[in-house]
């Protein structure tokens, strides 16, 4: 659907108006067709799996003579049981059994319940393969399943697709545990990384339903990438632990096999469930910026005429990420931007991102004419929102440019709009908590800053960060607090020259004058440039006046 929706819903319709007809032909009636699914009901179990085998085969020749990306597999789920009806509608447990029998199935296969396959064996002409029992969601008894095998056709094996963009599976997490409520909670998790993950802009997600299929199958990762035509693949488990749940998480290269991350979550068993959506967002936390580090390391691999406007736009947070916050990196960073607008005229993203990077840099005077840049960067940031007015991560960068460039009313409004659509978006809750310290909403800005810091631990723009919520901290007078949080900064940057200035102004206050010489000192060392106008442009008169004091002895 992504690549071409109206070829899709064509392609999806031409294959319901053969596989309809065959139904029919075989006895059933179709009770619904909700989305790209099917359910029909047989008078005969016997007729019900030859249809489906029929089905299969017929969408096996089907797909033959269709290109690789435009191929569509149905999964088959059959179970014999009573029903209720009604006019237009049929329910019981036994239909909810045959839909999880449906998202076990492999691509292009067939999962029947044992009822079935004691009905029908030796009556039809395909083989079963025991699978085992199974737990499936929301039924009390265990079901043991069997796999169709259809004799006249090979096993389903999709052809190797190398993946040119990318892309994820997130794999079902293994429960190591008989509890059934742990592997509700093992489903759940896996289903909201999914749903997390897709909200991280220039990656593609493969949907669930084909992840999932892979449930309890012995896969070689390369395999399964290739199948999936996935460039990373995410596995979890969960197990209990005395009166914790262990959640281990990791991710992998598929076409290698080699694991670029991993990482273990301990919660209270008694609170996992309730905690379940918090515990997907750690996980997520920790989990994207290792997908950007992975993706830069392709990138720098790649011929710089290869590179597409999502490679650019990489390459632009790695020129920060690997440089930090200086002169050099911006440079890098906004040309690596303006590639990626030459590419992609209308990537809102990366003109909300540029917008944000030149209204930094005039405000930390690397260029020369600020108000011309201040300019560009409004009428980048304006772009952004016209191209892609709702989504959360465009509305926070070109937010923040607009606050930075002094419009802070429609910069607010633009944040508050990007955390409304994405409560989880760090970055418009750090730059919001900045505004309002502009704002001289103390308090309330100072948490919404450590709130954002605290929903992405491990942001490149971290760094950064813990130097503006140090700058609000000092402005409301919590001092302590402050040179913790500018230490930090300074440790994660070296060449974040902003931090050394809030570190001397705080060691001023606190009465640590030579601390404060020597933090100024490093701050004119990474940039000489620097002089006491800058100081207030950037940082604001309170902390210029003070440091006024020590200025020229700053600089022995």
């Amino acid at each position: 659907m992504g690549a071409d929706e109206e070829a899709t819903v064509r392609d999806l319709k031409a294959h319901q108006n053969v596989i309809l007809p065959m139904i029919k032909e075989h006895g059933g009636r179709v009770i619904d067709t909700p989305g790209d699914g099917i359910m029909a009901e047989f008078g005969s179990v016997v007729k019900a799996v030859a249809c489906a085998a029929a089905i299969q085969k017929t969408m096996a020749e089907r797909n033959a003579s269709v290109e690789q990306t435009r191929r569509m597999h149905y999964r088959i789920g059959i179970n014999l049981g009573d029903v209720i009806c009604d006019d237009t509608q049929i329910y019981g447990d036994g239909i909810n059994i045959a839909a999880r029998l449906e998202s076990i199935a492999q691509p292009g296969g067939i999962c029947v319940s044992s009822k079935v396959f004691d009905e029908v064996r030796g009556k039809v002409d395909v083989s079963f393969k025991d699978i085992g029992e199974r737990v499936l969601k929301n039924i009390s008894q265990p079901i043991r399943i069997y796999q169709v095998e259809l004799r006249s056709e090979q096993p389903y094996a999709p052809q190797a697709v190398a993946p040119e963009k990318p892309s994820i599976a997130v794999l079902p997490f293994n429960c190591l545990s008989d509890d059934r409520t742990l592997e509700l909670i093992a489903d759940g998790l896996a289903e909201d990384v999914i749903a997390l993950l897709a909200r991280v802009p220039g990656f593609f997600v493969i949907a669930r339903s084909s992840s999932f299929s892979y449930r309890h199958r012995m896969q070689d990762i390369r395999l399964l990438g290739r199948e999936l035509g996935v460039r990373y693949i995410v596995e979890g488990s969960i197990r209990s632990a005395d009166k914790q749940a262990r959640i281990s998480i990791q991710l992998v290269e598929a076409e290698s096999a080699k694991q670029l991350w991993t990482q273990r979550f301990d919660v209270e068993l008694a609170a996992t469930f309730d905690l379940q959506d918090e515990i997907a967002h750690r996980i997520i936390r920790e989990l994207e910026p290792e997908l950007t580090r992975a993706e830069l390391r392709i990138i720098e691999r790649q011929r710089p005429d290869n590179l597409d406007a999502w490679s650019r736009y990489r390459q632009a947070l790695g020129a920060i990420a690997l440089n930090g916050w200086n002169e050099k990196a911006l440079a890098q960073a906004i040309a690596h931007l303006h590639g990626a607008i030459a590419i992609d005229p209308d990537f809102a993203l990366a003109h909300a991102m540029l917008a944000l990077l030149i209204a930094i840099n005039a405000n930390l005077s690397f260029v020369e004419d600020n108000s011309g840049a201040h300019r560009e960067a409004l009428q980048e940031a304006e772009t952004a929102v016209a191209l892609d007015p709702n989504a959360s991560e465009v509305l926070g960068y070109a937010g923040c440019a607009l606050a930075d460039t002094g419009d802070l009313y429609r910069g607010r409004e633009l944040l508050e709009r990007a955390i409304q659509i994405d409560p989880s978006n760090a970055q418009a809750h750090v730059a919001v908590g900045a505004l309002q310290v502009q704002l001289r909403e103390f308090d309330a800005g100072i948490k919404a800053m450590q709130h954002g810091i605290k929903l992405s631990p491990r942001d490149v723009k971290l760094p950064f960060w813990r130097m503006i919520l140090a700058a609000g901290l000092a402005r409301a007078d919590r001092l302590q607090e402050a040179l913790d949080e500018v230490l930090k900064s300074c440790q994660r940057d070296g060449r974040l020259y902003g931090a050394r200035v809030i570190a001397a102004f705080v060691h001023l206050r606190l009465g640590h004058e030579n601390e404060a010489r020597a933090a100024l000192t490093e701050a004119r060392r990474i940039r000489p440039a620097l002089s006491m106008e800058e100081v207030q442009r950037f940082f604001g008169h309170f902390i210029a006046r003070d440091l006024t004091r020590i200025w020229a002895g700053g600089a022995r």
